[in-house]
């Protein structure tokens, strides 16, 4: 299951509600039925009233869609010393490897957690669909870059999107979104960004996103 290209256009607009969460209250009820939860561990999160996610001890993952920030390309490519260096085809390239990851890093969370993911549906199996939206890599590593090396003080952003249903009724539970910007460490300094440090920093974002959905099935339990 993916999202549309609707849904897509949808999930870039909700991605302005973490900003406008900072100047304007939210809904305290959502169009779907589901309610904005307090303190919470991300930006926004909605739930339905009374839901129990006790009951669920399987996952079942959807892949992630992935989409990056609007003309991100654009950008890229006006601010490159080497023209056109950023293709459709670099662009497919780092959301696969996105989508692989957040899988990755998602399922193995889950699983050290006690949480076997599954491919069915089931009454115990809780199924999850995210999205990764807003993606903005400050220097993505192409073959085009040659011996030319990169320095930022960030590798970049993303927001995720998550909702979570029964797998069953298809009754939609809970909803959330987040956005999470690398720092490169916290050091304040510039540093060579390529692949390799921009996967690093994506898995750190990713590993804490994992964490949260672990401990909120957890503490259901409890």
């Amino acid at each position: 299951m993916k999202l549309s290209h609707a849904l897509s256009s949808l999930l870039l607009l909700l991605a302005t509600s973490v900003v406008l969460a900072k100047t304007q209250k939210l809904p305290e009820v959502s169009e779907d039925g589901l309610h904005l939860l307090p303190d919470s561990k991300m930006a926004i999160v909605y739930a339905e009233p009374g839901a129990d996610l006790a009951q669920y001890q399987r996952v079942r993952l959807l892949d992630a869609y992935v989409a990056f920030k609007k003309n991100w390309a654009r950008n890229q490519r006006s601010n490159s010393a080497i023209p056109l260096r950023v293709t459709s085809a670099d662009m497919e390239k780092i959301k696969k490897t996105l989508a692989e990851e957040f899988d990755g890093v998602f399922r193995e969370a889950l699983e050290k957690g006690g949480y076997k993911v599954v491919d069915e549906n089931a009454d115990d199996v809780l199924l999850v669909r995210p999205a990764i939206i807003n993606l903005d890599v400050n220097a993505p590593d192409t073959p085009r870059a040659g011996m030319s090396r990169t320095y930022t003080s960030s590798a970049g952003e993303m927001t995720l999107y998550i909702e979570l249903y029964d797998s069953v009724t298809g009754d939609l539970l809970a909803k959330a979104l987040d956005r999470r910007v690398d720092n490169a460490g916290g050091s304040g300094y510039y540093t060579w960004t390529n692949s390799v440090t921009n996967r690093s920093a994506g898995r750190r974002i990713l590993n804490g996103w994992a964490a949260i959905l672990l401990d909120a099935l957890n503490e259901a339990k409890q």
